[in-house]
Order: C-alpha cells, then structure tokens, then sequence
C-alpha cells in the first residue's frame, strides 16, 4: 500500500529486529477487527431495527447506506486534515470517534438519533481503516510490509467472517443495544492496545492535497477500475445488506439461523479471498476478476431458489460469497499495477469508491425489494454484476492499448 518513512535512527532498529514491528501491527488488525464488527454486524440488525422502531426493511437498511457514504467522505478528507499528526495521534483520535459514535447508537432513543450516532462512529471508521494499513507497513522493514498489511486486512476478513455472526447472535439472545455495546467494549480495547503498543513517532509521507489525490481521475484506466469497483460491490452488498430479509423464510425470524448463515458466508469468503490470491499470482488480476464475476453473476441467480431453508440457503451463500470476495484482492493488484508510484492515492480512491458502493447497495437494494420483493432482488445484483464484467473487460483493453490520458509512469497490464 503506502510507501512510508520513519527516521533513520527509527529504520536501523527496525531493520536489526525486523519481527519486533509485528505486535503493534497485531493490536492495529484487533483495532480493525473492532470498527468492522460495528460496520458488518447492521446487515445481521436490521430485522430488530425494524421491530424496536417501527420502520420498513428498506428503511432500516439506509444505516448501511448512510454509514458507508460517511466512510466513504471522511476517510480521504480527515485524512487529509490529519497528515501533519503522528500516526498514534490519528489511529487514538480515529478509535475514540469510533466509539463515541457506538456507545452513542447502544443509548439511541429514536432511529434519528441511532443514524446521528452512527454518522459518527462512520467518521472513526473512515479514519482508522487507510490509516492502520500505512501505520502498519511503517512499523516494519520493506521485507515484511506485504506480511504486516496482510495482518491489518486480516482484520477485516474476522469482523466479516466470526464478528458480525456473534454480534448478531448476541443481539437476537438480548438485544441490539447488546451487539453496539459489544462493539463498543471492542474498540475500547482497541483503543488501549493502540495506546500501548503503537511508537509515537511512526510517520508516513504526506500524500499531498486533494488536487493530488485526484489527479489519477484523469486517467481513463483508472475510471474503467473504479466503475467495475463501484458495480461490482454494489452487487456483492445487495444480497448481504438485506440477507435478514431474503432469509427470513429460511431462518424463521431466529438471529441465531440468520448468524449462522453470516458465518458461513464469511468463512467461504475468507477461501475465496486466499485462493483469489494464488490465482492473480498465476494468471493475472484481470482473468481472476472477470472469472469472479460470472461465478457472482451464476450465484446471485440461484439465490431465489434458496430462500425457503437452511439446506439450500448454506451451499449457495457459500458460492457466491466466495465469488465476492475473490473480486478484492484482484482488484487492488490491477490498480496497483497501473501506477506503483501512486499507490497510497489509487488504494485510498479505491476505498472510498467502495463505500460508496455500499451505500449504493443500501438504497438499489431498498428500491428492489419494494419493486419484486426480498426473494428476487438478488435478480438486480446479478445485472450489476454483468454491467461490472463489461467494466472490467473495457478497463483491460484501455491496459493492452496506448493510454494518451495517462501520466508517464510505470504501466502494466492489470
């Protein structure tokens, strides 16, 4: 990810203890695996939502969207509003805003004031995530960066996979507030870990401005990555936003069922992740993508005939979230490969473009459900995904051909 620096005196005592970064670097991956549980443990809320104020599915299913679009704003911005900080600094600011924001929705008294609440526990969310990536390759040697931002990401991967199931789980044996104060205890120690553990003087180079920061918007490749970011993820959140919904026959109301299924969905996306990255090694982010793609597009087709039980729903939650999330590390490498020099812009681009994505599958997943019902909406996220196919496909031959709009850099085939 991020090309980081630290002082000289800093760097040789890296360099002589090249594994002594890697216990910060773990508390920075549990500081993830906090603000994800609080982020991917909605989807598994919102049916209690729906009862504890009286409001519609697609209703409810707006906190997503609205909690992705604030990631999606604050991360570039407060980013940018924070370069001169230490990285300590930042990473303590990011996770206290994060769980002001969570201990503020467990209190929440109407669902305007849970939105508010969430808008800032968003904020924190947006801050910490690019953060904690560049924190962590900045605490060890060029050698290990790969290996620390693989831990940080694998963070992530665990709020997903075993986070947002017992959140959901727990808000079903108690309630909702349970799960956010679950959350919240979560990032407390967090927030000890990092102060703790994390040097006060890491620091990474300064990004530049926001002219900077979008100056790769004037490469058409660029756009073409971005859109089939934008799409693709649009499809990949429809089904998981509204899972409760889609389920719910399945399931029967019970947390535990819908939590059960959240679990499986996260562990075949945790191997298709792994696998996704074997794949790109061998044959290119490009083919891996498109491959992911259609397998997505095959899963989210067979969604509606899996809705009535437990037996159909597992396998194919299973496929197709594999398929999802054999679509990120595939991604990231193409964008990378566009332009290594720029890779803190491009990935932090990246990311915001996926929030959005997120926040799009909220509201093109709520106006689905109110147009052919829970059952078929997975039908609009296999569309998204073709729409992303023939993203990815126009991106890769804007690679192969002469690129006038690019800036002179070191281009590859992504």
């Amino acid at each position: 990810m991020a090309a980081v620096a630290r002082s000289p005196q800093d760097s040789t005592t890296v360099a002589a203890e090249p594994s002594s970064g890697m216990a910060p670097v773990a508390v920075l991956a549990l500081g993830v695996f906090a603000v994800g549980t609080g982020e991917f443990v909605l989807a598994g809320l919102l049916p209690m939502l729906v009862d504890a104020f009286r409001i519609s599915v697609a209703d409810a299913g707006q906190i997503v969207t609205v909690f992705a679009l604030t990631c999606a704003v604050s991360g570039p911005v407060l980013t940018a509003l924070t370069t001169a900080w230490t990285r300590r600094t930042v990473l303590l600011t990011a996770t206290l805003i994060y769980l002001l924001g969570s201990a503020g929705s467990a209190m929440a008294g109407t669902y305007g004031q849970l939105m508010a609440a969430q808008v800032i526990a968003a904020a924190g969310v947006g801050l910490y995530i690019p953060n904690a990536s560049a924190t962590a390759a900045s605490l060890v040697p060029p050698r290990l960066q790969g290996r620390a931002i693989a831990l940080v990401v694998t963070g992530f991967t665990a709020a997903v996979a075993f986070g947002a199931p017992v959140g959901t789980a727990l808000g079903g044996m108690i309630d909702w507030r349970a799960t956010l104060w679950f959350a919240s205890l979560l990032a407390a120690v967090g927030l000890a870990g990092v102060a703790l553990a994390v040097p006060r003087d890491v620091a990474v180079p300064d990004a530049g401005g926001f002219r900077d920061r979008l100056r790769p918007l004037g490469d058409r490749r660029v756009l073409a990555l971005l859109a089939t970011t934008l799409v693709a993820f649009t499809a990949v959140f429809i089904p998981y936003t509204y899972i409760s919904a889609i389920y719910a026959p399945a399931t029967g109301g019970s947390s535990v069922a819908l939590a059960s299924l959240m679990l499986v969905g996260g562990v075949a996306g945790a191997v298709g992740n792994l696998s996704a990255g074997y794949f790109t090694d061998r044959w290119g982010g490009s083919r891996v993508v498109a491959a992911a793609l259609v397998l997505l597009t095959a899963g989210m087709l067979l969604v509606p005939f899996s809705t009535t039980s437990m037996g159909a729903a597992v396998p194919v939650i299973a496929f197709y979230a594999a398929a999802s999330f054999a679509i990120t590390t595939p991604q990231q490498h193409r964008i990378i490969s566009l332009r290594p020099a720029a890779t803190p812009v491009l990935l932090s681009l990246n990311q915001s473009v996926l929030y959005l994505a997120i926040a799009a599958s909220g509201v093109v997943g709520a106006g689905g459900i109110q147009s052919v019902g829970p059952r078929y909406v997975s039908l609009i996220a296999a569309a998204a995904a073709l729409v992303a196919l023939a993203f990815s496909a126009a991106a890769r031959r804007m690679a192969l051909a002469p690129e006038r709009t690019a800036a002179p850099a070191a281009d590859a085939t992504p």
